[in-house]
């Protein structure tokens, strides 16, 4: 049964010729029995032919049926051929265009079949039931109600049909849309990912190496200080795994446990401890903290440790040998302010943009991105007696 109801899907003229040429054959019969002259009947076989046509090819071309089904009603008036089995044909067509055809052609369907059953009393006042002119009007009345039906009907399969093909459209819509939210919030969280393990590795891997220029310079002369200097590598070198670990953890969708051992984010509070880790290189670190403390949401406070962070990292990098920092923490009623500056060549900003340090630049992209995404504001750049200064204002809560 499938299977049929497959090929009558596939083949809609082949069905509807079907049905053509039983309608014809009905007709046939009929003009057999039909009572008129000789001129009626030649010319019913014409008009039964065309009907049958419009029957046959309405789906495929609905609009031009009308028009010969038209054609053939007004041929029946002019010709005197009375209605007959053939003219079924024109309850499809008024039903086909309703529901396929363009909206002109579902309007001139509808005035024909207001129209159809007064015409037809008034070709052939004879077959109407003498009476008064109520009994003429319930007559015309309810030879007109199948046409009406049949208009509707069509009508309503093609509200029905424009508002399932809505319904698709707004779904296959939202599907693009979810795809491509999907895509953005996988490529927010790839760059968040990427920042973070730049910063950590960016960072540690800097302390690691100074730590070992200076292990391997005083190897002889100062045993105490080299194992202090491999201590900080080792120390560095956990910290790093730790945070990359977390890092990776993202990425994993197994135990919720085991996402609980990753160590937290950095905050505020881990900046002193970050200084003095630098310190530790070698780097002399002013650090000086203005107003009074409080909690921060998440976001400014992990914005802020990588700031400094990032900032202290570029000042080993390119400040030079005898570069010094300083690094003012102010906290404000709506927002917190950083300072970070140094004395150093000067030359970091111009590496950072350009992107001939640190691979492309993505060091003061991070910051700036980072900065972006809790609403904050950011200015880098030399500072006018030399070395380098960044300055960054994260609010409390982001500006709409």
């Amino acid at each position: 049964m499938q299977r049929l109801y497959d090929f009558i899907r596939r083949h809609p003229t082949g069905v509807d010729s079907f049905w053509a040429v039983c309608l014809l054959g009905f007709s046939g019969l009929s003009m057999v029995a039909l009572a008129g002259s000789t001129a009626e009947r030649i010319a019913a076989v014409p008009i039964a032919i065309g009907l049958c046509t419009v029957v046959a090819l309405r789906r495929r071309t609905p609009e031009k049926m009308l028009l010969l089904a038209i054609a053939m009603g007004v041929a029946q008036l002019v010709f005197e051929v009375k209605p007959g089995v053939a003219d079924f044909a024109l309850l499809v067509i008024v039903f086909t265009v309703a529901a396929l055809g363009e909206r002109w052609a579902s309007r001139l369907a509808l005035v024909c079949s207001l129209s159809a059953a007064g015409l037809s009393q008034l070709r052939w006042p004879q077959d109407v039931p003498r009476g008064s002119w109520l009994q003429q009007v319930f007559v015309c009345v309810v030879m007109t109600v199948p046409f009406v039906l049949a208009w509707v009907l069509g009508d309503s399969m093609r509200t029905r049909r424009a508002y399932l093909s809505q319904l698709e459209e707004r779904a296959a819509r939202l599907e693009r849309e979810r795809e491509a939210q999907s895509k953005v919030a996988v490529a927010a969280e790839r760059a968040r990912i990427a920042r973070e393990l730049h910063d950590v590795v960016a960072h540690n891997v800097s302390v690691m190496v100074v730590q070992a220029d200076g292990a391997a310079y005083v190897m002889d002369a100062a045993p105490d200080q080299a194992r202090q200097a491999l201590e900080t590598i080792s120390s560095t070198g956990r910290q790093a795994l730790a945070e990359m670990r977390r890092l990776l953890g993202v990425l994993r969708t197994g135990d919720v446990k085991e996402s609980g051992e990753y160590v937290p984010q950095p905050d505020v509070e881990q900046i002193e401890d970050l200084i003095e880790q630098v310190r530790r290189t070698g780097l002399a670190v002013d650090f000086k903290i203005e107003g009074t403390p409080r909690p921060l949401p998440s976001g400014v406070e992990l914005t802020a440790y990588r700031i400094v962070q990032e900032a202290l990292t570029n000042t080993r990098k390119h400040g030079g040998p005898d570069a010094g920092a300083s690094v003012r923490l102010v906290y404000f009623d709506d927002g917190l302010g950083l300072l970070v500056e140094d004395d150093g060549r000067g030359a970091a900003h111009e590496l950072y943009e350009d992107g001939g340090a640190d691979g492309a630049g993505h060091g003061m992209i991070g910051m700036r991105e980072r900065v972006g995404m809790v609403g904050g504001t950011l200015d880098a750049g030399p500072r006018p007696g030399g070395g380098f200064r960044i300055s960054a204002l994260l609010p409390l809560k982001p500006a709409h």
